[in-house]
């Protein structure tokens, strides 16, 4: 093998590494979303939404894994271009998780962000400190949990060794 390929196969290995890390949502199922409206219209009247094929983000407030669905509850958060949630401190509301499948509590923790494609299944009414709340009820086709510690804005670091970030 001469240099030449050597480099050549290296840089495409770094290349797939990085998209392999950096994957979201998959393009098959982003190709199923047929909602691209507000959260906060979804949250209104998600009745009128029903059936319609969403794609939500946010943080985990609480995990339920008993038989035969586990429920997540998830706070929303805005997607980035990426498919990641960001604007940590800004949400329109609440949504439920539905499936079949075992998220396991000790997986899907409490303040790991996420981002699901859904079917939208209706609403589910329950209480938060003595008020009635609507959750937009959404059953699950495909979800991504977002590692710790994954940055949420590029940075930009000057220097070898020792520099600065932005």
């Amino acid at each position: 093998m001469t240099p030449k390929q050597a480099v050549y196969i290296l840089g495409i290995s770094f290349i797939l590494l990085v998209m392999g890390c950096a994957a979201g949502i998959s393009q098959q199922s982003r190709s199923k979303v047929t909602y691209t409206g507000s959260f906060s219209a979804l949250q209104k009247t998600p009745d009128v939404y029903k059936s319609e094929v969403i794609i939500l983000g946010g943080r985990i407030i609480e995990t339920k894994a008993s038989y035969p669905l586990s429920e997540l509850t998830v706070l929303q958060l805005a997607l980035g271009s990426g498919g990641r949630p960001e604007n940590l401190d800004q949400s329109e509301g609440r949504f439920i998780v539905q499936t079949n499948q075992l998220l396991d509590p000790a997986v899907y923790q409490k303040d790991m962000l996420l981002t699901v494609v859904g079917t939208l299944k209706g609403s589910k009414v329950l209480s938060i400190g003595g008020f009635e709340y609507t959750y937009p009820l959404v059953e699950l086709i495909e979800i991504k949990l977002w590692p710790k510690g994954m940055q949420i804005r590029p940075i930009i670091h000057f220097g070898i060794g020792v520099g600065t970030s932005f």
